[in-house]
């Protein structure tokens, strides 16, 4: 005999994608037991979840399963037991965890089971320490500060390194007595006088170069002219 299978009615289709479209959206979500509150109680609740950025929504639990399901997330079946409403986080988490927590104090018939938050489960107790956190912008600025620590520190350290080694310089020089004042440099107009006035002498002194031809004093016969042959001496013993 064949099973037949009931189609699911349109409105549980809608609040099924409700719940898994707020599941994929939200920033978290706290899943609680509304057991034995008053109406007028969880509209209470309702206005301070709002003011601290959350939402409130009561649902079966058959339908938020299979929305979970749907999510890939089996793991919150187990919180699923009891009249159950969630707590949809569209602001700071820890606020909307303060805010139940707050109310639970006066109303204990509210039970935080735990949450989901960014697709990890949160049992009671850790839920119950999100709302010890500090408010996301204190928190933001806190861990700014802890980055900037350190490098305000290296900043400072290298701003005193040319100190402290000036320092250590001006101590190393007065423990040897000082800096000797360096002689004074020949000023470059003196040296260039200097060389003009002894350029002539040394050239006048220097010797000839070695294979440097000699110029006569007397100027030397034009090239074609003859010789004049020398006259004979007058012989003491001509026309004897």
């Amino acid at each position: 005999m064949e099973t037949e299978l009931r189609t699911p009615r349109p409105e549980k289709v809608a609040v099924v994608d409700d719940v898994r479209s707020r599941l994929n959206s939200a920033a978290a979500t706290i899943i609680t037991e509304y057991r034995g509150l008053s109406v007028a109680q969880i509209q209470v609740l309702r206005r301070a979840l709002v003011a601290a950025g959350g939402e409130y929504k009561v649902y079966k639990n058959t339908l938020v399963r299979r929305a979970a399901h749907d999510n890939g997330l089996e793991s919150l079946d187990d919180l699923l037991d009891g009249p159950t409403a969630l707590a949809f986080v569209t602001g700071d988490v820890s606020s909307v965890a303060k805010a139940l927590k707050e109310f639970a104090r006066t109303n204990p018939k509210l039970v935080v089971k735990g949450a989901l938050v960014g697709g990890g489960l949160f049992d009671a107790a850790q839920t119950s320490a999100l709302a010890d956190l500090p408010p996301r912008d204190v928190l933001l600025a806190q861990i700014a500060a802890a980055f900037a620590a350190p490098l305000q520190a290296f900043a400072g350290l290298l701003g005193a390194l040319p100190r402290k080694f000036a320092y250590g310089l001006a101590a190393l020089i007065e423990q040897r007595g000082g800096v000797e004042p360096a002689a004074s440099p020949v000023p470059a107009e003196a040296e260039v006088a200097e060389a003009e006035v002894s350029e002539p002498e040394a050239v006048a002194d220097a010797p000839a170069s070695v294979g440097e031809p000699v110029v006569a004093d007397e100027a030397a016969p034009e090239e074609g002219s003859a010789a004049e042959p020398a006259e004979p001496e007058a012989s003491d013993t001509a026309g004897e």
